[in-house]
């Protein structure tokens, strides 16, 4: 395996310049979308709406109920923690939502506006004319039962290849789906989403086993993933209507990211200077895989895609800085092996391995407390914490593994042993070099 580790780093690397430079496609994507950097409210400006919940049969919209209305229309925007969206409740029954670098506001509008209610309804032979998808159903249908039985939801494909949307049961809910299914074998019964039908299939054999299936009707992935959002998140316990909708501009602007981004590049110019002065060619080696790691993380960034805000780059920033003090550990570790009388090859490997220990521990530290923000967050908070996670477990691989078979091809050359080169004295380095190094510190390692 270790034979083609260079070859995996020289994959990884040139694919990492791709996604960063080249305009591609984003993988899976349907329609097919670019590959970008999104940026933040902060720095970019986005769509802010704002929505009125509507009181249910004449009772007012509770506390309780306007919170819920903001944690689902949070979720459903953000539900892998990268979009970075501000939801927040104005008054009694008012819900504002700001968003980021939107460029379909028409999905969002749908996915927001959607209350969420999903029915199974009876359809009745006599009424099979009255019910078709896309339409609204018939308010006199009797509803079987409704989507608050749905377990889980995921995206996929029907038998013949049309996209849908498999669901699970809840075992209340699973009951019920077989005894009106095996009641009803050669009838129809509709899936309504917000009392349109979104589906009104045939029922060809009793369904027993709490599973199903929404096919039909899904022009692109977008709307199966749109539906899957809403299953998975719920419905909203109040409908709400929209009172505004517009564009909103960038709260700190491109101005200011370059200026952050111009006050990080000094900084880590002076952390390379640092190290060229301090561990010399090792020194060296380390800044190649920071600029290596560099590339990786915002190639990274661009694919899943991850919200950049002010704070994901405060992130980015602080995960250099922990892979800058992992090389400064395995490089003071080299020094003293080599201080100590072992052979230059036989120090770097002893300074890696040593040093392991406490870069593991350090970094599993950050990526747990970076976990629980992540988890029980805001959402700002979990962009902040979902690139510090990403950040923290790439400088391990580069200041471990990358830095690591850097030196050992490097240490086989004969111009690099000379002990100016590891910052060390050259009585040091003949101690730990007697007569025969050449051929020691050439050996594989």
């Amino acid at each position: 395996m270790r034979r083609f580790l260079p070859l995996v780093i020289l994959v990884v690397g040139l694919a990492a310049v791709a996604i960063d430079f080249a305009p591609l496609d984003r993988p899976f994507s349907d329609p097919a979308t670019k590959i970008d950097t999104r940026l933040g409210l902060d720095l970019q400006g986005g769509l802010r709406g704002e929505y009125r919940a509507v009181p249910a049969d004449g009772v007012p919209v509770t506390a309780n109920a306007l919170a819920n209305i903001r944690t689902i229309i949070e979720n459903r925007i953000n539900q892998y923690g990268v979009a970075e969206p501000i939801v927040q409740t104005q008054g009694s029954d008012r819900i504002v939502v700001e968003i980021p670098g939107v460029t379909n506001e028409q999905d969002v509008r749908s996915l927001i506006g959607s209350t969420g209610r999903l029915d199974f309804v009876e359809v009745p032979p006599a009424r099979n004319n009255d019910v078709v998808d896309g339409q609204p159903i018939p308010a006199d249908l009797r509803v079987v039962f409704a989507g608050d039985q749905i377990d889980t939801a995921a995206a996929g494909f029907n038998q013949i290849g049309e996209r849908a949307v498999n669901f699970t049961l809840k075992p209340e809910g699973a009951r019920l789906f077989a005894q009106y299914t095996t009641q009803h074998v050669n009838e129809r019964f509709a899936i309504v989403l917000d009392g349109t039908v979104i589906s009104a299939p045939n029922i060809r054999s009793p369904i027993t086993g709490g599973q199903g299936e929404i096919s039909g009707g899904f022009q692109t992935q977008a709307d199966v993933n749109r539906l899957v959002t809403v299953l998975q998140y719920g419905a909203l316990p109040n409908a709400i209507e929209e009172v505004s909708f517009s564009k909103i501009s960038a709260t700190l602007g491109l101005d200011f990211l370059q200026q952050s981004i111009l006050a990080g590049a000094i900084g880590i110019a002076l952390v390379f200077v640092f190290m060229l002065l301090h561990y010399r060619l090792p020194g060296l080696i380390a800044c190649i895989a920071l600029i290596y790691y560099a590339l990786v993380v915002f190639a990274i960034f661009r694919l899943i895609p991850v919200t950049l805000t002010l704070a994901g780059v405060a992130a980015f920033v602080l995960s250099v800085g922990m892979a800058v003090d992992a090389n400064i550990l395995i490089f003071e570790r080299t020094k003293e092996e080599l201080r100590s009388g072992k052979t230059l090859v036989s120090a770097i490997e002893a300074g890696f391995n040593r040093a392991w220990n406490s870069i593991f521990d350090s970094n599993m530290s950050s990526i747990i407390t970076a976990s629980i923000l992540f988890y029980f967050g805001s959402a700002v908070i979990r962009g902040f914490a979902l690139v510090l996670i990403i950040g923290v477990l790439l400088s391990m691989f580069t200041a471990v593994t990358l830095s690591r078979e850097m030196l050992r091809f490097v240490v086989r050359q004969p111009w690099a042993r000379r002990a100016s080169y590891f910052g060390v004295s050259e009585d040091e380095f003949t101690v730990a070099t007697p007569r025969g190094r050449s051929r020691e510190a050439g050996a594989s390692v």
